[in-house]
């Protein structure tokens, strides 16, 4: 296949864009940053620019795995509207690019975030959308993009509603697995909200990377809820990120983030149905993460 990865330069996106050139797809990354080692052909710049997004859309494109976003729900309520440009703005451009010319198909790296505080119901496809910041309200306006772009033009839209990716590649990132890492690696250590109860589904970012994979290949549009399907509450995660690093990771706990959402429990049976199977747990993927920390000399 010929595959344009907007975002290709990312922590997901490395690992996609290694995964696809590993079975012999011919690669484009559209990034801010140049991909690594020179492995990919780039379009460099910002995909909030229509002639960005021209360069970069080809009418010999298969398809489009769009990954490039501002990701982070915090930033988002501090920048609501830069961050509805570069999810929604530029989402909505390569959309239409697409449409334009002829590439027929767009799999979209979506959230969970969609649906917001549904307290310990497990998420799947059929609950309603109700994003609790501006972040998941991206994710989900872009969500209705894709489907209006499926119905009215047969454009083939797959939005994958990703849980929390971790794993090789991830020491800037801000996430908590992330922290966990840093604070073995230094010595410190990390603040836990409220009574660390709270859980979450954790995916290892190479699962990640395989569901993309597999929605290049479905046969119509659809949304897939992804993830490792196994939540953990955040005492847990700690005390598995301790095992996995051989570190006892120090451990403040302060009080709650108001309006944090108590779990997050997904039902990834239609994931399973397409044919997806997470093969990392989180003990696994932290002893993987831990190690590229090691190898990069961040440990």
């Amino acid at each position: 296949m010929r595959v344009l990865v907007t975002g290709g330069s990312g922590f997901i996106g490395r690992h996609v864009v290694r995964r696809l050139l590993a079975r012999g797809d011919e690669v484009v990354v559209a990034d801010h940053n140049d991909f690594p080692d020179g492995e990919a052909e780039m379009v460099k710049g910002d995909l909030r620019d229509p002639d960005v997004v021209a360069a970069a859309v080809r009418p010999e494109l298969d398809a489009v795995v769009h990954l490039a976003a501002l990701p982070s729900v915090l930033q988002s309520v501090q920048k609501p509207h830069e961050t509805f440009l570069t999810n929604v703005s530029a989402t909505e451009l390569l959309l239409e690019a697409c449409r334009v010319e002829g590439v027929g198909r767009f799999v979209f790296a979506s959230t969970n975030a969609v649906v917001g505080n549904v307290g310990e119901q497990t998420i799947d496809e059929r609950i309603a959308l109700w994003p609790l910041t501006p972040y998941g309200a991206t994710k989900a306006a872009c969500e209705m993009l894709l489907a209006a772009y499926s119905a009215s033009y047969g454009l083939l839209t797959v939005a994958l509603r990703f849980t929390n990716i971790y794993g090789a590649g991830m020491q800037t990132k801000d996430s908590v697995i992330a922290r966990l890492m840093r604070a073995a690696s230094s010595g410190g250590g990390i603040q836990i909200y409220g009574d660390g109860e709270q859980v979450r589904d954790y995916l290892y970012v190479t699962d990640a990377a395989r569901a993309i994979e597999l929605g290049l290949t479905l046969a119509k549009s659809d949304t897939v809820t992804v993830g490792a399907a196994t939540s953990v509450s955040m005492n847990v995660l700690f005390e598995l990120a301790c095992q996995a690093t051989g570190v006892a990771i120090g451990a403040e706990h302060i009080p709650g983030k108001p309006g944090e959402m108590p779990a997050v429990i997904v039902d990834t049976s239609h994931a399973s149905e397409l044919g997806f199977v997470c093969e990392l747990d989180v003990l696994e993927g932290l002893k993987a993460t831990w190690a590229d920390f090691v190898e990069r000399g961040l440990a």
